[in-house]
């Protein structure tokens, strides 16, 4: 008994340190269970250096029992072995499952995640929703007939529901489905607004021609950013601004700190003079723990019918630099994409750096939503500039996504 009480009465801030050492999840729960004072002292969450869950859909839910729920796998690629990252299609090993009743294939789309939470569109109605699937809280943003870009919706009105200006900045009507399935390009979040609500924010681009809004809680719509410019492919929060990238690779800056508002544009920095212009090379951007920014194009072309990731170029702009430089080394640190909010993160314990995660977030590439299709998955590693490909023989309906 007294060698019990001797690891319940451990020192806080020991327990924490060692917590910090669980770098899965599972094993973090496991941790937590030893006694109630270890379950009382560390966090439901954990802290620190976390490995991102991969979150898909089971592509064969319909031979299971499971009748009204939707089984998602969730999946941690920095604890399998190179036998696992090698698997074709889904096995139980390092495969754990979680039921999501919100999340049906067919009426539900992943849009965005972050800080834990994932950013889901439904098809049916439009409303988006953030769902925390560790704590199953729920809260709702605003639907998809509060961007800026939607003049009315008439959801009686069938085949023609959405009147809208298209890409053309001129007045058009378009069908409901196709609309909620295309219109929210990503979403991201500052926070977790279970932590700070007051200061929650969230991002969203939008609509044919990529343009950016933003949600502050109280708010009934979608509020367009000071820019009218388009083709945006990524943005992010980083120290306390707002950056933005467009296809062209051209940066934007903005203050979330002012009185007025949001106030802010196209930042001083020229996009790389090698930069291509193309749908089939997004642009993404990473905040760094030295301060510094990373601008990643991504090169896909078409193969089979589906796209895929042959290349990946890195450039750099450091702090209080005003000219992109190319980037050939992450050092010990993985960078991780796709409709996830864009980050860096420790090399996971026992795992390599130097590496760029990737899922599919080409919407364009989905061409038929009511068929599976084969995901855009895999690891790239900068030391020997190869590929590991992911669930190559896995067809889903809706993309994967990062989860941390």
């Amino acid at each position: 008994m007294d060698e019990i009480n001797r690891w319940a009465d451990i020192d806080e801030d020991l327990l924490k340190e060692i917590s910090k050492r669980f770098h899965a999840y599972h094993d973090y729960i496991q941790l937590r269970l030893v006694c109630k004072e270890w379950s009382l002292k560390l966090p439901k969450i954990p802290n620190g250096n976390k490995i991102p869950w991969l979150l898909l859909p089971d592509e064969t839910v319909k031979n299971h029992s499971y009748e009204d729920e939707e089984i998602y796998h969730l999946m941690q690629l920095a604890a399998a072995d190179d036998e696992t990252l090698d698997t074709c299609a889904l096995e139980e090993k390092d495969i754990y499952h979680i039921m999501l009743p919100e999340m049906q294939s067919y009426s539900k789309l992943i849009r965005g995640s972050g800080h834990g939470w994932l950013i889901v569109v439904s098809m049916s109605d439009g409303t988006i929703q953030m769902l925390n699937p560790f704590t199953n809280r729920r809260l709702d943003l605003p639907p998809v007939s509060t961007f800026p870009d939607i003049i009315d919706y008439q959801p009686d009105n069938h085949g023609d529901e959405y009147t809208l200006w298209d890409f053309r900045d001129i007045r058009s009507t378009t069908e409901r489905d196709e609309l909620h399935r295309l219109h929210v390009c990503k979403v991201i979040i500052n926070s977790s607004p279970e932590c700070d609500i007051e200061n929650f924010m969230a991002l969203v681009i939008f609509g044919p021609n990529r343009r950016l809004a933003f949600y502050k809680p109280g708010n009934m719509r979608w509020v367009e950013f000071p820019t009218r410019d388009k083709r945006f492919d990524d943005v992010i929060f980083f120290q306390e601004k707002i950056y933005a990238i467009n296809n062209y690779g051209q940066l934007y800056e903005f203050d979330t700190k002012t009185r007025a508002g949001l106030k802010g544009g196209i930042h001083e920095t020229r996009p790389p003079s090698e930069i291509f212009l193309s749908p089939t090379k997004p642009k993404y951007l990473v905040g760094c723990a030295n301060g510094s920014l990373l601008m990643l194009v991504r090169h896909t072309e078409k193969k089979n019918k589906e796209y895929e990731t042959y290349k990946f170029d890195i450039y750099e702009l450091k702090r209080n630099r005003k000219e992109w430089s190319a980037l050939d080394n992450l050092g010990n640190y993985i960078l991780v994409i796709g409709f996830n909010s864009s980050v860096q993160i420790p090399a996971p314990f026992l795992s390599k750096g130097n590496q760029i995660w990737f899922t599919d977030n080409q919407i364009a590439a989905q061409s038929s939503f009511y068929d599976p299709v084969a995901q855009d998955i895999g690891i790239f590693d900068l030391d020997h500039r190869s590929f590991q490909r992911v669930l190559l023989d896995v067809k889903l309906f809706c993309p994967p996504v990062w989860l941390s």
